[in-house]
């Protein structure tokens, strides 16, 4: 089933809001065994009747968001009607509805707001329990411009989304028809590249039947994704796990900091961080995690030389013979840190971020990573992450979580 997606509104288009719709609709129509072929976002006015002709004639469905507000800038409705050549009229029972609500509210209605209760002519009403705006359905039978269902439904999320799963959801699987919906599986990698991965395994994946692959590269890690049926699934997986076994940290969705907290916890084990560069970015990803506090109990944040040295006592010999970002400094700062805290695994980072303080032999990106653990020995592994400063920060707290997750699993960092 061809679905495409118009988001309406020129404050998506200036930056002032984020627009996240698309990824929210992604993910609930591949539940659905549906996909969005098209995603198009316009602003408001004559752009919305331009680009919802272009979509009704190409697609089965076309989901619309935005513009049934009461204002003059809100013209999804007559944009529609204009394009299915309907009419728009007052709804009796959609009136009512607006009435009701806004006097729950002990609120006079404004006039304005009666341009809300306007639905196309043999449209179904879509009912909104968390706003003004009710939705609209235009089945294919009433679209005169061509065989293709129209959905108009509010913006903001919080009426969206209900108003998507109690009314669109059950039309939209009466449109297609639905058999059973494909399966779906996320391995996400860190350690290593997206280029390699692909090398690696490729070739072997395009040759299970029926599996659909792809790859999407973040910072620090790689999501490959599997798509198909439970036999075409595992084959994928099992190529995958005979490869990279040891960089696969979650094939569940969780994130690297969740299954950093998740082994932790299985194991009953306890961890500490000291971080410069980072300024505590990686003890906050921890401290998200639901749960983490039966795992993490010191979090240190030693910017400055002087907070090395008091409170993790780092020489300052250390310190000054070679100097902050160092592998002595790095190892110092986690067995401080070990030491203070009492606990089973501690991790320090410190690093020049940028976009200056660099040199020939400590370009901006260096860092140097240090793990600490009762049961075995300090490493320490030298990282250049040459980014800008809110990128280099995440670079090295997924480098630093992957190195816990690898020591939890007795891996070597």
């Amino acid at each position: 089933m061809r679905i495409e997606i118009l988001n309406t509104g020129t404050e998506l288009l200036l930056g002032t809001t984020l627009n996240t719709h698309g990824k929210w609709f992604g993910e609930q129509l591949f539940k659905l065994g549906m996909r969005i072929q098209r995603l198009t976002t316009v602003p408001d006015g004559d752009a919305i009747t331009i680009a919802l002709r272009e979509c009704v004639s190409r697609a089965d469905a076309v989901i619309v968001t935005g513009g049934l507000g009461p204002t003059s800038d809100d013209l999804t409705r007559e944009a529609a009607a204009e394009v299915v050549g309907a009419d728009l009229i007052e709804d009796e029972a959609a009136m009512r509805s607006l009435e009701a609500f806004f006097a729950a509210r002990n609120k006079v209605m404004a006039e304005a707001n009666r341009k809300q209760a306007q639905v196309i002519v043999g449209a179904d009403v879509l009912a909104n329990a968390n706003g003004t705006a009710p939705g609209i359905y235009v089945p294919p039978r009433l679209n005169k411009a061509a065989n293709c269902a129209i959905f108009l439904l509010p913006g903001p999320p919080r009426e969206l989304y209900p108003m998507f799963r109690d009314e669109v959801i059950p039309r939209l699987v009466a449109l297609a028809g639905l058999a059973a919906a494909p399966g779906l599986l996320e391995m996400k990698l860190a350690g290593v590249g997206e280029s390699d991965l692909q090398q690696e395994v490729d070739a072997d994946l395009a040759q299970v039947p029926g599996l659909e692959v792809g790859y999407c590269a973040r910072i620090g890690e790689v999501d490959l994704r599997l798509i198909g049926d439970k036999a075409a699934i595992a084959a994928g997986r099992e190529i995958a796990m005979a490869k990279f076994a040891k960089e696969i940290f979650s094939d569940d969705g969780s994130s690297l900091e969740a299954t950093v907290v998740r082994l932790l916890g299985e194991r009953g084990l306890t961890l500490a961080t000291a971080e410069s560069c980072t300024g505590g970015l990686i003890a906050n990803r921890v401290t998200d995690v639901p749960g983490s506090s039966a795992v993490f109990t010191h979090g240190f944040v030693t910017y400055a030389n002087e907070a090395k040295r008091d409170l993790l006592g780092v020489p300052q010999l250390l310190l000054d013979e070679h100097g902050a970002v160092s592998e002595p400094v790095a190892k110092a700062m986690a067995e401080g840190a070990l030491c203070v805290s009492g606990v089973d695994i501690a991790v320090a980072v410190t690093g020049i971020a940028g976009p200056d303080g660099g040199s020939e032999d400590k370009p901006v990106g260096t860092v140097w990573l240090a793990w600490a653990a009762k049961d075995r020995p300090t490493v320490a592994v030298r990282k250049l992450h040459p980014r800008n400063r809110k990128d280099f920060k995440l670079a090295t707290s997924q480098s630093a979580l992957d190195g816990i997750r690898r020591i939890a699993l007795k891996m070597p960092v």
